[in-house]
């Protein structure tokens, strides 16, 4: 195997593993709250979790995150624990 080969087959194997968490809207949460824990749980700095929260309102959900399986699981599970309402596709 050359090296070409090798980091083809390494780019694959990431991409494969990549996930989205992706927040939906509810009728619960406020924008202050979900901008919190996007911040806290997500590293979103203030601007960015609130354009995801605007986003989440208005289209009823947003990609928040992007990484792999077992990161997101934990952390979705988090969200989740704090009414979030979360998906890994």
């Amino acid at each position: 195997m050359n090296t070409e080969t090798l980091k083809e087959t390494s780019t694959v194997i990431e991409n494969q593993e990549l996930k989205l968490l992706v927040l939906y809207n509810d009728d619960v949460n406020t924008f202050d709250h979900v901008i919190n824990m996007l911040v806290k749980y997500c590293g979103h700095d203030s601007l960015q979790a609130e354009q995801c929260a605007m986003l989440v309102h208005f289209k009823g959900k947003c990609d928040i995150k992007k990484g792999a399986f077992k990161e997101l699981a934990f952390i979705s599970e988090i969200l989740a624990e704090n009414g979030l309402t979360v998906e890994i596709n």
